[in-house]
């Protein structure tokens, strides 16, 4: 999933910061990168869950994923709150590129897990 998602998501960041550059400034340009730095951790922790978890037993794993997922919400919130009054970022430039990127690794993680070839057996 990691092959399949880190260069779309880098190809976002890029343009993300590309027309945040030329719509806003400098102040896009780092709200841009900022958004896609957490978008990444955001992602990266997700896969990082879902190596930690994939011995468990199904109810734990989806324990997990739901924890996950509040936890890195609230992270996320949290940054954003703490950010929106800082005055070299563009607010609106980090928030659409993080949205973007978290999109679009989300998308790609999809089309990797189609991929996959998983072994199942189907009763007669």
């Amino acid at each position: 999933m990691l092959r399949t998602a880190l260069w779309p998501a880098i190809a976002v960041v890029v343009v993300g910061a590309v027309v945040a550059t030329v719509l806003v400034g400098t102040e896009g340009l780092l709200g841009a990168l900022v958004g896609g730095v957490v978008a990444f951790a955001s992602s990266l922790a997700t896969l990082f869950m879902m190596r930690k978890s994939s011995a468990m037993e199904p109810m734990a794993v989806m324990a997990v994923a739901l924890i996950g997922y509040v936890f890195k919400i609230v992270v996320i919130f949290g940054v954003m709150t703490l950010l929106r009054g800082v005055d070299a970022l563009h607010t609106l430039s980090l928030a659409l590129t993080m949205m973007a990127v978290i999109l679009v690794w989300a998308g790609a993680e999809m089309v990797a897990f189609k991929r996959t070839k998983i072994p199942t057996i189907i009763p007669d």
